[in-house]
């Protein structure tokens, strides 16, 4: 089988440090780009080049895509997992880095990809593209909102050249590098157990699954769609998660 080459910006951690081993066990070239070196996802990963980019700098975003190809060759599938960390301004932030960035890739690399089958682009969203999540500033939300809608266009403007563009929408994920934090938490642990149809809450192997169906020929007549990964929390009316709070067996019972 011919190696792919998969281009993932940001991705070092959680479910996109798990689709980054996936993609190397399947002996992928993989650029993956971010703010910080990711030393350790490069050591334990063969096939993974890491490139530091400041994603908010217009020129080091085209460098470093005519670099990557450079070295690894045309795009077979572009994943975006990128966010605003900084300590700037939050509004400005978040849009540049989750908006103006992915928009600027896309429109970069449309011509830069090698024609196969499965081509694709996934955007990692949130379920705050439609929920609120207090613990998050308006500008997140906005952002992802805007990227649901940046996915439909794409999926539309692209489609005539095979390129297939879909996003992924994760409510609230247990990390690898938070696993035994959220062990500790055996109250947080039971509500999610509660109130989600699954009874459990999401892991990055649950995001990682979807993104690399999303990234195959299984997936080759979908485009231009979200797929929220949740466990069906989002289907729950605040009646319902009132009732579940109040009552945990009310559910099973009914």
């Amino acid at each position: 089988m011919q190696s792919k080459h998969i281009v993932i910006v940001g991705g070092t951690s959680g479910s996109g440090r798990v689709l980054v081993r996936r993609f190397s066990e399947g002996q992928n070239r993989i650029s993956l780009l971010g703010r910080h070196p990711s030393p350790e996802v490069q050591q334990q990963m063969p096939g993974v080049q890491f490139y530091q980019v400041e994603l908010g700098n217009t020129s080091d975003v085209l460098k470093v895509i005519q670099k990557i190809v450079a070295d690894n060759g045309k795009i077979s599938h572009l994943i975006f997992y990128q966010r605003f960390r900084g300590s700037g301004d939050k509004w400005e932030g978040e849009l540049q880095i989750s908006l103006t960035a992915t928009n600027l890739f896309i429109e970069s690399c449309t011509d830069l990809f090698d024609g196969s089958d499965e081509n694709s682009i996934v955007v990692v969203s949130s379920t705050a593209g439609h929920l609120i999540h207090i613990e998050q500033p308006v500008g997140y939300h906005v952002a992802k909102a805007g990227l649901n809608q940046m996915v439909r266009y794409y999926a539309v403007l692209l489609g005539s050249r095979g390129i297939r563009v879909n996003c992924v929408s994760p409510s609230t994920v247990i990390k690898e590098e938070a696993q035994q934090y959220c062990a500790e938490q055996e109250g947080l642990r039971k509500v999610y157990e509660t109130i989600t149809p699954l009874s459990r809450m999401g892991k990055a192997e649950d995001i990682a699954d979807v993104i690399e169906f999303l990234c195959s020929a299984k997936s080759s007549f979908i485009t231009g769609q979200e797929i929220i990964v949740d466990g069906g929390l989002s289907l729950i009316g605040q009646s319902t998660l009132a009732m579940q709070l109040g009552n945990p067996d009310s559910i099973k019972k009914s």
